[in-house]
Formats: C-alpha cells, sequence, structure tokens
C-alpha cells in the first residue's frame, strides 16, 4: 500500500498551489479520502474530506470557501486545490485514505506560506 503527495511548496499569501496525491495497493474507490495538516507544535488537523463516490464533502471552517477536495477513481488520485493560501495555511500536509478500521496514511507533503 502506497499514498505519495506531491505538489508542495513555497508560496506567497494570496497564492495557489495543487496538492495530489498517488494511491496504491488497495481499493482506491471504496474509501474515503482525507486531507489533514500538522504544523509546527500543533496537533495534526482534518482539513478535507470525501466520499469513496466523490458526492460528499467535509471541509474545515478554517478552509471552507478557499479549498477544494477532488478526486480520480480511474487514476487512484486525490487532490487538494488551495486557493488564497495564509500564512496559516502553512503545515505538513497528509493524505488518508480510511474505511471501516482500515486507515493508511501518506508521507506528507511541506507547504509553507511565507512573503
Amino acid at each position: 500500500v502506497q499514498l505519495v503527495e506531491s505538489g508542495g511548496g513555497l508560496v506567497q499569501p494570496g497564492g495557489s498551489l495543487r496538492l495530489s496525491c498517488a494511491a496504491s495497493g488497495f481499493a482506491f474507490s471504496r474509501y474515503v479520502m482525507r486531507w489533514y495538516r500538522q504544523a509546527p507544535g500543533k496537533e495534526r488537523e482534518l482539513v478535507a474530506a470525501l466520499s469513496s463516490d466523490g458526492v460528499t464533502t467535509y471541509y474545515a471552517d478554517s478552509v471552507k470557501g478557499r479549498f477544494t477536495i477532488s478526486r480520480d477513481n480511474d487514476k487512484n488520485t486525490v487532490d487538494l486545490q488551495m486557493n488564497s493560501l495564509k500564512p496559516e495555511d502553512t503545515a505538513v500536509y497528509f493524505c488518508n485514505a480510511v474505511r471501516g478500521p482500515v486507515d493508511y496514511w501518506g508521507q506528507g507533503t511541506q507547504v509553507t506560506v511565507s512573503s
């Protein structure tokens, strides 16, 4: 099983980034996909989630209207489009797949929002 995140980097406030997570080794289309983030000294927090069929979404209040989660069940990928980025969005972003008690994590990708 692998979840590999990409797309992180350094961006100025107000800018955009698109994170992508490539999944392999499990039945991707049956799993809820989530993006979490963890800033230095803080707990990991759920940013966005998407149901297995791509219909139902969840967003943390802090990112509503700025971030969009999407998935491609043919390509086994889940993306996080991040717009209007703020310094407080700086964190390591993790991709997570969950189905019942089964839980997979990626290694994370760093997002830094700074001028």
